[in-house]
């Protein structure tokens, strides 16, 4: 801006305290391209469409306004505050390169947000703002939480390394596998399932998001047949085993009564659903520490906002949300599956949820540096549309701090469940072993595979029925710095 301009700007401003009427949210000082950052701002970044006619600064000033002190008009009670203190101020507005798009960074105060409190949070910053006429569609691409507000929040009840003592598992990930069909079996044929996958080679069972508590099955019954599964399993192959029983409910009082049937029949994991909502997840996260018990979080709804790339909540966001909120596990993207995913995007999704500190990188959508200074990490899940002949490009883009969930991948195999599972296991070792010797896995990973496959029957028979099975679409929510890669 010019400095006339910031002149009249400014004059626009004193005027506008003093004089009845509407003024544009811009005059008001929700833009300030002179304000610099403080340490303990909250920082977010907006995706903004403004309608016709609206400028792109004042579109984002509207954000900046709307999601802190504003209203539509001026009123008196702003002067019996320091007003200039609560503002959320829009410090810069970038256009997306080829559209009529632009990147709104807006800095918060910390004093806007309760201590500890994802609810406040998010009703703070995406609460009404996302309905405002002035704008086409909003999205909320990242934010920098500063440790000051970490600090605040609980974090993981247990994190990764916690998880794994609690395992006994190292140096490779964590195999897991949904039961399938996810609705209508008896509770005594679900725990079959259960224990076959578990004695094959699986660390881990799990219900599904829209498993409770249905006429066929009710969550008492199969939660006892579940843990009858996991303790044979146990037994049998000498390893810690676990179940994600669901406790999701209709009311906390039902989610706690399912959750301490669940400690007392010994599992070591339990599951809830994101649309139990902000606090029930906190809640549950603080009774999940207390009571020493793994917090797996189904991220069930979420693309339901997630997923667009005009409008919403980026990921990444609701990712950082839920460390915060802390809960162990997520659910964050298999690049390779069925899900939606682009590869850079989804390696910047598990290192929000795992690295202690980021630093802003366009090419994995990262807008912020972000400090989570020695939060425990969650341990990211892949799940949906793997299989075992895909083992080596999980763990060259996923790494091995990640459950593998392979539900149809193991379930679905032509010799039983637990062959399915085999597979997976030995899959999973074979590569483990050759990245560790210094192999090239992502080049030589389908040779190592076949290598394996020829003193394993489970795993050769696996390849040879999911060789050509793969989901290549074009991704809806790509890093503005780069272009989708084509998988190979």
């Amino acid at each position: 801006m010019s400095g006339e301009h910031d002149g009249a700007l400014e004059k626009a401003r004193k005027v506008s305290r003093l004089k009845a009427g509407v003024a544009p949210y811009a005059e008001l000082g929700y833009y300030n391209p002179d304000y610099v950052p403080r340490e303990t701002d909250i920082l977010a970044a907006f995706r903004v469409v403004p309608q016709e006619g609206v400028e792109p600064h004042e579109a984002a000033a509207a954000v900046a306004g709307e999601s802190s002190t504003a209203t539509w008009t001026v009123v008196w009670t702003d002067r019996l505050t320091p007003y200039e203190e609560y503002q959320a101020k829009c410090y810069k507005v970038e256009q997306v390169p080829g559209k009529n798009e632009y990147i709104a960074y807006i800095a918060y105060g910390i004093d806007l947000f309760e201590e500890g409190s994802i609810a406040n949070m998010t009703s703070s910053i995406i609460g009404n703002v996302f309905g405002f006429k002035a704008l086409k569609s909003l999205r909320l691409e990242d934010l920098r939480i500063p440790p000051h507000y970490v600090k605040t929040f609980q974090g993981p009840a247990h994190g990764i390394v916690m998880e794994r003592e609690y395992l006994n598992k190292y140096g490779r990930p964590l195999l897991g596998a949904t039961v399938k069909p996810k609705l209508g079996l008896s509770a005594r044929n679900y725990g079959r399932v259960v224990y076959e996958a578990l004695r094959g080679g699986l660390d881990f069972t799990k219900d599904d998001e829209n498993i409770n508590s249905q006429p066929f099955m009710r969550w008492r019954d199969r939660y006892l047949f579940c843990m009858e599964a996991v303790n044979k399993a146990m037994a049998k192959t000498g390893e810690i085993k676990g179940h994600y029983l669901n406790v999701t409910a209709a009311t906390m009082e039902e989610i706690y009564e399912r959750a301490e049937f669940a400690k007392e029949l010994g599992s070591v994991i339990i599951m809830i659903d994101l649309t139990i909502g902000y606090s029930a997840i906190q809640s549950m996260a603080k009774w999940a520490r207390k009571n020493g018990v793994i917090l797996h979080l189904h991220r069930a709804g979420h693309a339901t906002f997630t997923r667009q790339k005009s409008h919403g909540v980026n990921f990444r966001v609701l990712a950082k949300w839920m460390r915060l909120a802390g809960v162990d596990h997520l659910h964050a993207g298999t690049i390779v599956g069925k899900l939606e995913g682009n590869p850079y995007a989804v390696q910047g999704y598990y290192a929000t949820l795992r690295e202690d500190k980021l630093d802003p990188d366009p090419l994995r959508g990262l807008y912020f540096e972000q400090d989570w200074i020695s939060m425990p990490g969650v341990m990211p899940v892949a799940s949906g549309g793997i299989h075992a002949g895909q083992m080596h490009l999980l763990i060259h883009y996923l790494g091995e701090d990640v459950v593998l969930q392979f539900g149809g991948g193991t379930i679905g195999h032509p010799d039983g469940i637990a062959a399915g599972a085999t597979a997976n296991r030995v899959a999973v070792e074979a590569i483990i072993q050759a990245r560790n010797e210094g192999k090239d896995i992502l080049r030589e990973g389908p040779e190592i595979l076949q290598k394996a496959a020829r003193w394993c029957a489970p795993l050769r028979k696996a390849l040879d029925v999911w060789k050509d099975v793969s989901f290549e679409y074009e991704s809806t929510d790509v890093p503005d710095a780069l272009e989708t890669p084509v998988l190979v």
